[in-house]
């Protein structure tokens, strides 16, 4: 027999309270909040150590994720906020030392940013964190669970993005 968790007892709770109830949708779904807000309790904690805000950690990422180099517009489209905004998030990087900005060497009335030693160091401090701890709860499966269960979500998700 599998060893049971939290949301077993919920559904039980629940169940005779709420007929139409499916146990399986309810499992599947309170699971996911669960393990999420796990995940983000560990990514504010991880945050935390490195004495990094939310919004600077993201926007750190997204320059990462363009390898280290972007314009400010491109990290304002990545993260979605206004092109105005991005510019304050920089300053604020770029006085701990975790960006710098340099003109571009094609049109000097743009400006690239550039993510520093000091700010890699930092963005990867709090994903090394939340990383060690995804392949710590991740590990409870075996290497084709997890590829299994990684393509049942993404059936999923597909359908939440087409209604």
């Amino acid at each position: 027999m599998e060893t049971r968790d939290q949301v077993d007892e919920h559904i039980e709770r629940w169940v005779p309270l709420l007929p139409g109830l499916d146990p399986d949708v309810e499992g599947a779904i309170t699971r996911i909040h669960k393990i999420s807000a796990h995940l983000r309790r560990v990514r504010e904690r991880a945050l935390a150590d490195g004495d990094l805000h939310l919004h600077e950690f993201d926007t750190l990422h997204a320059l990462a994720g363009r390898r280290g180099r972007a314009m400010p517009s491109q990290l304002a489209a990545d993260l979605g906020v206004a092109p105005n905004s991005i510019t304050g998030r920089l300053d604020g990087l770029a006085a701990r030392g975790f960006v710098r900005r340099t003109p571009s060497e094609s049109d000097r009335r743009r400006v690239i940013v550039e993510l520093t030693d000091e700010g890699r160091a930092a963005w990867r401090g709090a994903m090394d964190a939340q990383g060690d701890e995804e392949h710590r709860i991740f590990a409870a499966l075996g290497p084709d669970e997890l590829r299994h269960l990684s393509a049942l979500l993404r059936r999923v998700l597909i359908r939440t993005d087409h209604p």
